[in-house]
């Protein structure tokens, strides 16, 4: 599949302070946007053209890919100024996905699962939609016939009795029929959808518990998953591609020689550390700056902002 369409349009509320500034994709991640993950992670699986809606910040996106372009491969924004959920949001790009297969890709998550293996099974089976599915998370509402491929019911809205018990990673291959059973220029989910393609038996399953998955969606899984993969030693795309990730800190930031900062936290671009500042946990955003002295357990410093003092848990 050579068409990814990226989720960017999500409001980011439960990420509450951190997308404030930012769609939730754009935050950044050991210095890199999110986003960028998604892209190189989808450009190893032979995607060669990128569609990303948007709505919250949405100059953000713009502002960060100016030629309209990651690396060599092409991205066209969406904008929706009243946003359409995950359905509305497909059908709304629909010219632009048709006539050709495409994956969907959720912005708000980081991983390196092996996406060939949803293809392969999409490709070998007649299904509509193939959802790339796990058997840990804390989110299992999917049922699955494993032995068909098949997914059976969705949080047990077709009454099944099975309320699910694969994770859904947030990424799936698509035919281009999909788009027929969408309701044109309207707001709605994409999970009514689903659930009818379960009654034609056309919404197939495959589980990928290959790689590594999160969902950055809270600022705990989003400090959680720096305290993780900065002690990871693991080989795959996701630390070839960034070598800031072994250093925890940009080149381009200053921090003080007698300044404390620990392996789980990340230091950005332009930002400041002063003389004594202990950081533990925690992530600094580019070009803001931690006052001399202070010392923060698992606090976001947001780009521009400044802190101060002994703080956990906060986001500045």
């Amino acid at each position: 599949m050579k068409k990814a369409f990226v989720l960017g349009a999500g409001l980011g509320s439960r990420l509450k302070k951190l997308t404030e500034q930012l769609p939730k994709p754009m935050i950044p991640v050991f210095g890199k946007p999110l986003i960028e993950y998604a892209f190189d992670h989808l450009n190893r699986s032979g995607v060669t053209q990128f569609i990303v809606n948007t709505h919250h910040c949405a100059k953000a996106y713009t502002d960060h890919f100016k030629n309209n372009h990651y690396k060599e491969t092409p991205i066209t924004f969406s904008h929706e100024p009243v946003l359409l959920d995950t359905g509305g949001g497909i059908d709304n790009v629909s010219e632009l996905l048709s006539p050709d297969p495409f994956l969907v890709y959720n912005g708000d998550i980081l991983t390196d699962l092996p996406i060939i293996n949803l293809l392969n099974h999409h490709s070998n089976n007649e299904n509509l939609v193939t959802l790339a599915l796990r058997t840990n998370g804390i989110g299992k509402h999917i049922a699955l016939d494993s032995k068909l491929g098949k997914v059976t019911d969705i949080r047990n809205l077709l009454h099944s009795g099975n309320m699910g018990t694969y994770q859904f990673t947030g990424i799936y291959a698509c035919d281009p029929r999909l788009l027929d059973y969408l309701q044109h220029k309207e707001k709605h989910s994409v999970i009514p959808v689903f659930l009818k393609l379960i009654q034609e038996k056309l919404l197939g399953g495959v589980v990928i518990d290959g790689g590594n998955w999160w969902d950055l969606g809270t600022r705990t899984n989003y400090l959680d998953a720096h305290q993780i993969l900065s002690a990871s030693t693991f080989p795959n795309y996701l630390t070839d591609i960034n070598s800031d990730w072994k250093r925890n800190y940009s080149k381009e930031s200053q921090i003080a020689p007698d300044a404390r900062v620990d392996k789980s936290s990340y230091i950005g671009r332009g930002a400041f550390i002063g003389s004594g500042a202990k950081i533990i946990n925690s992530v600094i955003w580019p070009n803001s700056k931690v006052t001399p002295g202070s010392q923060l357990i698992r606090c976001v410093v947001r780009y521009g902002q400044i802190a101060e003092g002994k703080l956990e848990n906060i986001d500045i």
